[in-house]
């Protein structure tokens, strides 16, 4: 599904042909690795044509440059060293992957003088490179050149690319790129979740999916329909009832902290196609939701992620996975389903069904697992998109600690959360006269409303629960992401793992 990157770090490479990627702050002379890349000179007189002075992520392409073994010279400008970040370190990493153009070689020289570069930024830029990479068309029969789902200066043809990053500590960088390649495969699995069409990805074949995580030592069950009604999982299974694949629920468990020590838990909405049910969706633009299982593919690709980089972490991660099909036995407007908690709920709307899911999905993992803290992840409501839009990812939650821990994590992912109100005044909103609540209160803060319905399902539990639906799926195009399906959550939550819960 992409270009494979195999990248080395050296100390010293000599360039013999194939891409030189070097690097400039507005601050240096001239890029790194200026003498090795390009010894007669080339650069300047190409720069000064140009008017090209390494403001960020702005670009020089040299192509058969005079005096150099290189193909081509291409310079990624990094800006001012100073305010140097480390996703702008990964930004560059996925601008130079762009600049290959089907060459099956790279050497990348990352030294600048004047700026000191951390094993960290180095793997950094790894990452960047191999996120960018991605492409999903497996189901294409005529590939284009350089088609990389419209990016058109991406690296084409499928080509293998052996890329040499070359810096003064290779071994300290090599080192940190271990996790940086796990990241990338979690994130790469959970974007293959997300395009991948639903008459593909149903929930048995996710659950089944996610049972390959037992080859790097997650334990993993998985629920049937049976399992669920003995547990009385009512509200997951009401939504599920319209279709004729059967829901699962899918339990992981990554043990990779001490045995005294309570685990922390992940949930994700697992809607592997939502038709809206009996208040069925506009027809147009329902393609899109295949996607609306991104939460639970995000879960899938953090537990990928935190077993491939062995976290010291005990970490649960819980998917719940249906289909919302309008069949002559799905549940109508009306209805009202049994939760395991006990509490009952008023269907007003059977295409508010992501909330149902979770209520069953968050009650049995606290009931279980009673977990330090719960976060869950959902591409739930429209209308996130119509407050945030698709910069930013929804956060509500009932504990600031885990609210700001979250937000951190956010802004040195670039994952960015933001956080929205909660209180007894919206929660009246999903009051019902019939049951204990409805799931639905109307178009009026439908983001906050749903959240206070999740919030009946966690009793003191910290918890936090993450809308993505503008950014899982659908999101903008950038220097890393290139894919219709984003991966969303899976860096934001490994670093929110790394940064506070590892022993």
């Amino acid at each position: 599904m992409a270009s494979k990157i195999d990248i080395t770090f050296s100390k010293s490479h000599r360039v013999t042909g194939g891409v030189a990627v070097l690097l400039k702050t507005v601050e240096a002379d001239v890029p790194s690795g200026a003498v090795e890349a390009d010894p007669a000179g080339v650069y300047a007189r190409a720069a000064k044509v140009a008017k090209f002075t390494g403001k960020s992520m702005s670009t020089l392409d040299i192509v058969a440059p005079h005096g150099s073994e290189a193909d081509r010279i291409v310079v990624v400008g990094l800006g001012k060293a100073d305010a140097l970040t480390g996703h702008d370190w990964l930004k560059a990493g996925g601008k130079a992957t762009g600049l290959l153009k089907g060459s099956d070689k790279a050497t990348v020289f990352l030294d600048v003088d004047g700026l000191a570069i951390s094993p960290k930024a180095a793997a950094d830029f790894a990452l960047g490179m191999l996120l960018r990479a991605y492409k999903f068309d497996s189901y294409k029969t005529k590939k284009k050149k350089n088609d990389n789902n419209g990016d058109d200066d991406a690296a084409s043809d499928d080509k293998d690319v052996k890329v040499t990053i070359v810096t003064t500590d290779a071994a300290a960088a090599k080192k940190a790129f271990a996790d940086a390649e796990a990241i990338a495969e979690g994130v790469i699995l959970a974007r293959n979740l997300v395009n991948e069409p639903a008459n593909v990805l149903g929930p048995e074949e996710f659950a089944e999916t996610a049972k390959k995580l037992e080859a790097l030592g997650v334990e993993v069950e998985i629920l049937g329909e049976k399992d669920m009604k003995k547990l009385g999982m009512g509200a997951l299974l009401g939504v599920a009832q319209g279709s004729v694949r059967p829901p699962r629920l899918v339990v992981m468990q990554w043990k990779g902290g001490k045995a005294k020590d309570k685990p922390i838990a992940f949930v994700g909405k697992g809607v592997v196609f939502d038709t809206g049910g009996i208040s069925i969706k506009p027809a147009a633009g329902m393609e899109d939701m295949k996607g609306d299982m991104g939460g639970a593919a995000a879960v899938t690709g953090l537990m990928h992620t935190l077993a491939a980089r062995k976290a010291k972490a005990n970490v649960v991660g819980i998917i719940g996975l249906v289909e919302n099909m309008p069949d002559g036995n799905a549940q109508r407007p009306g209805d009202i389903v049994t939760s395991m908690s006990g509490q009952t709920i008023e269907v007003i709307n059977t295409d508010a069904e992501g909330r149902l899911v979770l209520a069953d999905a968050l009650w049995y993992c606290n009931d279980r697992f009673k977990p330090e803290f719960m976060v869950n992840l959902a591409t739930l409501t429209g209308a996130v998109l119509v407050a945030l839009g698709n910069l930013h990812a929804g956060l509500f939650s009932n504990d600031d600690a885990l609210s700001e821990r979250l937000l951190a994590a956010g802004l040195a992912t670039n994952e960015r959360l933001w956080r929205l109100p909660m209180g007894k005044d919206y929660d009246k909103m999903i009051d019902s006269k019939f049951a204990d609540m409805r799931n639905s209160s109307g178009r009026h803060a439908g983001s906050i409303t749903a959240a206070q319905f999740l919030k009946r399902f966690v009793k003191d539990t910290p918890w936090a629960h993450l809308d993505i639906a503008g950014t899982a799926m659908a999101s903008p195009s950038d220097e890393i992401n290139q894919s219709w399906g984003s991966g969303f959550g899976v860096r934001l939550l490994d670093e929110l793992v790394r940064a506070n819960y590892e022993a």
